[in-house]
């Protein structure tokens, strides 16, 4: 007897990204009372925020360029300031059925970073068709956010959707895209040493095609924490269990990315040392590694490598 049609998963890494060059990178205020991986700036420190931004944007794009991953570079604009535009999976996602999924953003400054004509750009680079828009951006009317693949980790190819839950990440708006996206929810709540909420669920862990990275320690609700790891394992990923140390050094904020010579995972070098010898095995085991030094985005942005780059899935057009 014939079981029927297999139905085709959607893969779980991309090819290509979209990163966003800033044009006023800057501690943004508005964002800080709850991202507390934000540091504020030492005023009576003589540096240059936007100067060192620049300097690591470019070396992150072309050390994934020289990696074979296809980098759609976007300008931001001077006016309006936009202090978080290098982190642009925070206000669009694309998926393989032509989806594109505009997000609600907590802070005003940031809702300015959503750019019809950087969406234009990606289709026009890239050749990709997009047959859709998703815009969830409404919600801000109502105070509820859902901020992309930070409030999101998503396993694409088991159509499951990790989150923590935090101010800038709503359960009704969760629930919207997992119905519109068809994807199963899997929510927790994270704290940090110092019991904060932690803001986004990608510096809490990171799911790619055959490994998984998670901060079990955060996720202090036992009956949670079994959950995330059970179903993490269910679906064949191998599991590193960080420490809260090295989730604050963003050893959770990686991606996992496929371009033709083979898998690669980028993260920072901030991530990648606070990794012990055995982790480093695992990780190397999984993708070439694609470290670059970003403090001055850590530090004052409070975001890491996998926040800079909003992957890519939309279908190549014929």
């Amino acid at each position: 007897m014939s079981e029927g049609p297999l139905i085709a998963r959607d893969a779980q890494c991309a090819s290509a990204v979209l990163m966003v060059r800033p044009a006023c990178f800057g501690f943004n205020r508005q964002t800080s009372a709850t991202n507390a991986f934000q540091q504020i700036p030492d005023h009576g420190a003589e540096i240059d925020p936007q100067g060192f931004a620049l300097r690591e944007f470019d070396e992150l794009a072309a050390a994934l360029d020289r990696a074979g991953v296809e980098v759609i570079e976007a300008a931001d604009t001077a006016s309006p300031v936009k202090p978080d535009a290098v982190f642009p999976n925070n206000w669009v996602s694309f998926h393989p059925d032509g989806t594109v999924v505009l997000y609600p953003m907590l802070a005003a400054n940031r809702r300015l970073e959503r750019r019809e004509e950087l969406i234009a750009q990606v289709a026009r680079e890239g050749a990709f068709r997009i047959s859709r828009t998703l815009d969830l951006s409404y919600r801000e009317d109502e105070d509820k956010f859902l901020e992309g693949t930070g409030s999101m980790v998503l396993d694409r190819a088991n159509r499951l959707a990790y989150a923590c839950l935090s101010p800038r990440t709503d359960l009704d708006v969760l629930g919207e895209f997992a119905q519109q996206l068809d994807y199963d929810l899997v929510t927790f709540e994270a704290f940090d040493a110092a019991g904060s909420a932690v803001y986004h669920t990608n510096v809490v862990m990171a799911v790619c095609a055959h490994l998984a990275v998670v901060c079990g320690e955060a996720i202090t609700q036992p009956d949670h924490r079994a959950a995330v790891f059970a179903k993490l394992q269910a679906t064949g990923h191998e599991v590193i269990d960080i420490s809260l140390r090295q989730m604050h050094e963003f050893g959770g904020n990686l991606l996992e990315l496929a371009p033709r010579a083979g898998s690669v995972i980028a993260l920072s070098t901030t991530a990648w040392g606070g990794f012990g010898a055995g982790q480093r095995r695992i990780l190397e085991a999984h993708g070439a590694i694609v470290a670059v030094a970003i403090p001055t985005i850590e530090r004052f942005g409070g975001g890491g490598v996998r926040c800079m780059l909003a992957e890519i899935h939309l279908p190549k057009r014929a």
